[in-house]
């Protein structure tokens, strides 16, 4: 008989965290900041800058009519809901898979909450240099790229070549 190890659905934790950071953060971008007006941070490179998304990354279908706010919704719950089974599946102790599974998976859910809240995700982190800026994001956003950037780069280079492992 094969010992049951535990799985990393504990890392869902992680998930919740960055859910809730996201949703704190909209929160006071909400009530605090004016819409479309550069804050600055540091000058230069950083402003808060309240804007809205009805699309996805850079603004992807944003201008859709409509029907994107639900193709995203989908979307975002059946790639958590894969991530979680995945999660499922992984040892507890494997973090290089569970953190960004857990990343990924709570910024999805938090543009998701925003989606069905306010009917677009709230943007509030401008980054720039010059007259080039970057489009604005948010916690959950930064979650997700963290993430997935943890999923490509330990995907790629996690397995040592002569064990498999």
């Amino acid at each position: 008989m094969t010992p049951v190890r535990p799985n990393a659905l504990s890392w869902l934790v992680l998930s919740v965290v960055v859910i809730m950071l996201d949703q704190v953060t909209k929160l006071w971008v909400l009530s605090s900041l004016p819409e479309h007006t550069a804050v600055p941070v540091i000058e230069g490179v950083w402003n808060w800058y309240r804007t809205y998304n009805t699309g996805a990354a850079f603004s992807f279908l944003s201008d859709a009519g409509g029907w994107q706010k639900y193709f995203f919704v989908v979307l975002a719950l059946a790639i958590s809901a894969l991530l979680g089974y995945w999660l499922s599946r992984t040892s507890r102790r494997d973090w290089k898979n569970a953190l960004p599974y857990s990343l990924v998976i709570g910024g999805a859910l938090g543009n998701v909450i925003d989606r069905l809240l306010h009917g677009h995700v709230v943007d509030f982190i401008q980054w720039y240099w010059r007259d080039h800026y970057w489009p604005a994001f948010n916690i959950a956003d930064s979650a997700i790229v963290a993430g997935a950037i943890g999923i490509a780069l330990f995907g790629l280079f996690g397995k040592d070549a002569r064990t498999g492992r």
